[in-house]
């Protein structure tokens, strides 16, 4: 009804599957999740991004660092996952463990996080000790 040109509607990722994005009258246009953590990722790692790179920011994306996992984690490999996590300094190495439950729903999970676990979609399980991607929340790290 609104004429929008859809480039899609839903993203293997988690949270924030339901997300959509195309262009109303030559305008980007996002849609986001109604779950408030999955609107957070999606917002983040989507519309945040773009905005930036609009406004012709040449560094848009998170700086990443990589850490030791703490914790076991596992999943279906269809999916990329975005967990939200806790780094910190151990001995001069970067560690990081999840903030606790994950659901799409517990907002002390983004309140508590200082980074996001980028766990791919290839990857099944994760073990403690395993060398993982974290994106920077605060560049204050």
């Amino acid at each position: 009804e609104l004429g929008a040109d859809m480039n899609f509607w839903k993203l293997a990722i988690r949270p924030g599957q339901p997300v959509a994005f195309g262009k109303i009258q030559g305008k980007l246009a996002f849609g986001l999740p109604g779950n408030p953590v999955s609107s957070m990722v999606t917002f983040d790692q989507l519309v945040r991004p773009a905005m930036l790179k609009m406004g012709g920011h040449r560094k848009w994306e998170r700086p990443v660092v990589k850490a030791l996992f703490q914790e076991s984690f596992s999943k279906h490999t269809d999916r990329r996952h975005f967990l939200r996590g806790i780094l910190q300094q151990e001995n001069g190495v970067l560690t990081v463990r999840t903030t606790g439950g994950q659901g799409s729903g517990i907002l002390t999970s983004m309140v508590k996080a200082n980074g996001f676990i980028d766990v791919p979609e290839e990857v099944e399980s994760l073990k403690p000790g395993d060398s993982v991607n974290v994106q920077l929340l605060s560049r204050n790290f």
